[in-house]
Parts: C-alpha cells; structure tokens; sequence
C-alpha cells in the first residue's frame, strides 16, 4: 500500500515513437529513479569490470546523492525491500527506467565528521595493505629463483626490513583507532571502526606469515651454503 502511494513500483513503459528516440544503454549500464522523501534522483548505474550493475552498485550511488550510509539504507522494489548486496539489479526484475523507493536517515554531522577520520585511516591501510602485497609478491619471486642465488640472502634480508616497517605502521594505525571516541548512538561508525580494526589485525597476521616464510627461506639457503662450505 505504501509503495502503491509513491508511485514507484513498476518500470516506465516507454510509447512507441519515444522508444524509438531511445539510445540503447549498454548491457552494463541502467538508469533508474529512486524517490527518496520528496526528491526523486536518477541514476545511470556502471557495473564493475564489464558486470551487470549490482544492489551495491545502487546504494554507493544512492550513498553519494543523498547523504544516506549504506547500513540505514531500505530500498524497496515492487513493495519488496531488497537486501542481497551482491546481486545484479536484473536479478530482482530491474530493468532501465524502473522505479524504486529508498528510506533511510542521514547521519548527523558529528558522525559524518568522525566517519571522515575513519575513512582517512582506512586509506591509510589500504596504502599499507599494498605495500605488503608487493612484498608477498617478490618473496614469492625469491622462492621460484627469479634471482641468483648468491643475491638471495641479501634480498631477503631487505624484505624482512619492509615487512617489519608495515607492521609497525599497521600497529600505529590500531593506536589511531582505538583513540577515537566514538558514542554508542554512532552506529555507521561503530561498525566501520570495528571493521577496520579486524582488517588491520588480519593485516598484522599476514605480517607474521610472511616474516616466518622470510625467515624459512633464509635458514634453506644458509643451509646448502654451509653444505657446500663443506
């Protein structure tokens, strides 16, 4: 009933001769109108490497129009409120032109601003996460012999130096997060704190792992060199 009053459970159905003057959108590509309140907000979706756009998809979009978090979002569809995130919008019947509905409250500008700090920290770890990613990457080139073996020992010493480098960042970035004070009626950010405090500590552990493949690889190639000391 209270879809049926705004109006926004079924697709345009375009007249013949509009139809005509149409410019087919690409397979990956959909625009839909969303009614949010009073406004109403058209949105041209891409899907990601060549997809069909996803209900993610939407609620980033949705997200950067109205101010509204992803978490406080209810989009509703034909009456049907959607929730899998990861499904492509042609899953639920959404085709170009269609109409939904969203409810949803903004957060306050207090938790906007403290969001702010944290999304400034997730970029933080992100920066970190890649440089550690490179270093997985050439200890792995290490171990299959893309380097002379009497250059090894010297490279591997270096990437434990890297390693140990990431980790300490990584644990200046849990102090970052845990002296931010957050309320208990802050929920966006509870939930992205406690996330990244997760993924920092995954990151730690992955620090961890590859210290002990460093140091693994390093006793193998002392080892044949005292063999052949011998």
């Amino acid at each position: 009933m209270l879809a049926r009053a705004f109006g926004v459970t079924s697709c345009f159905t375009a007249a013949p001769l509009a139809a005509a003057n149409v410019v087919a959108m690409a397979d990956n590509t959909i625009t839909v109108t969303v009614a949010y309140g009073t406004t109403k907000h058209s949105l041209t979706l891409t899907g990601q490497d060549g997809k069909e756009p996803s209900l993610k998809d939407l609620s980033e979009a949705l997200t950067e129009a109205t101010g509204v978090p992803a978490p406080s979002q209810k989009i509703i569809f034909k009456g049907k409120s959607l929730k899998e995130m990861d499904e492509t919008l042609s899953s639920f019947g959404i085709k170009q032109g269609c109409k939904l509905m969203m409810i949803g409250k903004r957060n306050s500008p207090e938790e906007e601003a403290e969001l702010k700090k944290l999304k400034d920290i997730e970029k933080s770890v992100e920066q970190t996460a890649k440089k550690l990613e490179k270093v997985d990457g050439e200890l792995t080139g290490l171990k299959n012999g893309f380097l002379a073996k009497d250059l090894q020992a010297e490279a591997l010493n270096k990437l434990d130096q890297r390693v140990k480098v990431a980790a300490e960042q990584f644990m200046k970035i849990l102090e970052q997060i845990d002296a931010l004070s957050v309320p208990e009626n802050f929920s966006d950010c509870r939930m992205k704190k406690k996330g990244l405090v997760k993924a920092v500590q995954g990151f730690l552990a992955q620090c961890d792992k590859i210290e002990a493949g460093i140091s693994d690889h390093l006793a193998k190639i002392q080892t044949k060199n005292l063999a052949l000391a011998e």
